[in-house]
């Protein structure tokens, strides 16, 4: 679905999401004001991508102002050990034609960063009082919301996740089976916690009775969040990576991030080459990125300036079939049916601030806390943020998400393009293919979000119908060494027979020439609504 107006846009992943940030935006709020009534919505009609124990990213960006992202991401705690510790939970998740092992339970709990994330927005950049941005998320909590299409699939494929514990199974079967389409889910206690967010602010989820609550529950299940962990969480205000592509800058999710690096790069790299590009340079871009995936990566995202050296040490090389610094280090792959159980919201106001902000619960954790409304999240049992095992983070480091919300500024360095993405690793490759096809194939932005898309991984070039792959492959000649950054002819092949949720859910917003127009991602259910 997409919309055109002339003084506000917002694409989200739900309709009910998208309604309350256009709401906020008809009033005269800002771009900020808009994303956090959307988001504050989306707990409730987006539970199981995220919630209060959930976190997220937000760039802010606009006309004679000084773009920011703010990091309120999920941070891991001190590995508990010793008498009452638990391990991880695995579940197995059918998605039909593949299945994927999950890990949940109390040990995929991390430090979560949603509450403060949501009152740093409104305190620093926001307009309205947050009592009235999430007085009608709280009304949809405890009223309750039907379950969408969408959202009842989600639902059905995490079933085993949602009946683990007595506490989730009272929210998603009170009948003794998983919700489905059109049933009613309420959370009054969700609503609950959303009033005392609007009253306190989040002083209560961080150092008062819900921090209490949260890690009493968890200690007695044998999780690692503590009290300590909780009252030193903070937002961190960081610079945003700023990539120039064409005549256009790209403004993405810096360090200790992982995804906006890499999708930095692979821009990098297109940039370098002919406009458009031609799908082998893109395949070739994202084999790049993904070989650059590397324990020494992953460890040096969290060291200072890292950004820098990183592109530096490989934008100065030839990139004429040369591969400096990708050799055969590629990182462990993952299994194709990975989920991606995130959303996003981007919005464009009148004044020409944009707002880009991606939120992730994990799966969720299955561990729903009684009185507080929340279900914490399982990023600490992420694959794909864990990619050469579980616990091997520090305590107090940021988890290196994928999430990559993104700004792209004409050449007068206004608002041109909003967009974020769901879908886990395949984030990066449908961020850049929106951006592709807005700026080098002159695509709107609804042709830019529905077009076919592609995405490479551990050898496997997966596709949507309406892509010659062979034809790319074949260009782009043999293959050469596993991990040396061209997807060369040998590569596995694996077509998908319509778009798919797969290739994620890129929800993106456009100012051309004055004229606002936005697209959610039908792969994911999305809407764009306007003023």
């Amino acid at each position: 679905m997409s919309d055109s107006a002339d003084h506000g846009v917002i694409a989200a992943g739900h309709p009910l999401t998208a309604q309350a940030g256009a709401e906020v935006l008809r009033v005269g709020g800002n771009a900020v004001d808009a994303a956090v009534a959307a988001m504050l919505m989306s707990f409730a009609a987006e539970p199981l991508l995220t919630g209060l124990g959930a976190g997220g990213h937000m760039l802010i960006a606009g006309p004679g102002e000084r773009s920011v992202l703010l990091d309120f991401f999920v941070q891991a705690p001190a590995r508990r050990s010793g008498p009452g510790a638990v391990e991880l939970e695995a579940i197995d998740v059918s998605f039909g034609d593949a299945a994927q092992v999950f890990y949940i339970g109390p040990a995929s709990c991390g430090v979560y960063g949603m509450p403060a994330g949501v009152c740093a927005a409104v305190e620093g950049y926001g307009t309205m009082a947050l009592a009235e941005l999430l007085a009608p998320a709280a009304r949809a909590a405890r009223e309750g919301v039907r379950l969408n299409a969408s959202q009842a699939y989600v639902a059905e494929i995490l079933a085993d996740l949602l009946t683990s514990t007595p506490e989730c199974a009272a929210l998603w079967a009170p009948a003794g089976r998983v919700l489905r389409e059109g049933e009613l889910l309420r959370n009054p206690d969700l609503a609950d916690a959303l009033e005392l967010l609007g009253g306190e602010g989040a002083e209560p989820f961080y150092r008062g009775d819900v921090a209490h609550a949260v890690c009493e529950w968890l200690t007695a299940r044998g999780g690692s969040l503590q009290a300590d962990e909780l009252a030193a969480y903070r937002v961190v205000e960081r610079v945003p990576v700023r990539v120039g592509y064409r005549d256009r800058t790209v403004l993405t999710n810096p360090p200790p991030s992982a995804g906006g690096t890499l999708l930095a790069y692979a821009l990098a790299l297109l940039d370098r080459g002919p406009r458009p590009p031609p799908l082998a340079g893109i395949l070739a871009a994202m084999e790049a990125a993904q070989a650059e995936r590397t324990p020494e990566f992953l460890e040096g995202l969290s060291e200072e300036r890292f950004l820098e050296r990183f592109l530096a040490a490989r934008l100065q090389a030839p990139q004429d079939g040369e591969s400096e610094g990708t050799g055969s280090k590629t990182g462990p792959g993952l299994d194709g049916s990975r989920l991606g159980s995130t959303t996003h919201i981007s919005v464009l106001d009148s004044h020409g601030r944009a707002c880009s902000v991606t939120a992730t619960n994990g799966e969720g954790s299955g561990v729903v806390v009684p009185g507080t409304g929340m279900h914490l999240n399982n990023v600490m049992g992420e694959e794909d943020l864990n990619p050469f095992g579980f616990h091997r983070h520090p305590a107090g480091r940021r988890m290196p998400s994928m999430m990559a919300p993104s700004i792209v500024l004409d050449p007068r360095g206004e608002v041109e393009l909003v967009l974020g993405s769901a879908g886990s690793n395949r984030i990066r490759s449908a961020l850049l293919q929106t951006i592709v096809g807005v700026v080098d194939h002159g695509l709107d932005v609804v042709e830019a979000v529905r077009a076919p898309r592609v995405h490479v991984e551990s050898g496997v070039v997966y596709h949507e119908p309406g892509i010659d792959v062979s034809g790319a492959l074949r260009e782009a000649g043999p293959a050469p060494p596993p991990g040396q950054a061209l997807a060369g002819d040998d590569r596995e092949i694996v077509g998908f027979h319509d778009l798919n949720l797969f290739f994620g859910g890129v929800q993106a917003v456009r100012n051309a020439g004055g004229e606002l127009s936005g697209a959610g991602d039908p792969r994911r259910g999305g809407v764009a609504a306007s003023v």
